[in-house]
C-alpha cells in the first residue's frame, strides 16, 4: 500500500498503485505512517503522486500524523499534490495548517 525510501536521510513515502485515499485504507495507512516515528527527529515527505481523491478520513490520518511528528520532533511535509486535491486542500483551509510543496525535490531541499 505504501512504498518508502531514503534519500539523504529523509523518508519518502508513496501510494502504490493507488488514486484515493479514503476511509478503506485510512487506518493501515495511519497506524504505518505512525510507526515511521520510532524514535525522535524523524523526517518524513509524503509524495502524493497519483492521488486524484483524498475523504475526510485521508485528512485526518494528514492531521494525526503531524501531531504524532510534532510530539515526536520530527517534520511531516506533503508534496506533488494534484489540482484535484490541492482544491480540497484550500476548501478545507488545510493548505495554511500543512507544509506543502509542488515537487519532491522542492520539498526535501526545504527540510533543516
Amino acid at each position: 500500500m505504501l512504498k518508502t525510501e531514503k534519500i539523504n536521510g529523509i523518508l519518502v513515502v508513496k501510494f502504490d498503485k493507488l488514486d484515493r485515499f479514503n476511509a478503506l485504507i485510512a487506518e493501515p495507512v495511519k497506524e504505518d505512517l505512525k510507526n515511521m516515528y520510532t524514535h525522535a527527529g524523524i523526517k518524513l515527505a509524503l509524495n502524493l503522486e497519483g492521488i486524484r481523491f483524498i475523504d475526510s478520513t485521508g485528512f485526518g490520518v494528514f492531521l494525526s500524523i503531524m501531531k504524532t511528528a510534532n510530539n515526536n520532533q520530527g517534520q511531516f511535509k506533503i508534496c506533488n499534490i494534484s489540482p484535484e486535491v490541492m482544491e480540497l486542500f484550500k476548501l478545507l483551509q488545510l493548505h495554511n495548517v500543512f507544509e506543502l510543496y509542488e515537487t519532491l525535490d522542492d520539498c526535501l531541499k526545504s527540510f533543516s
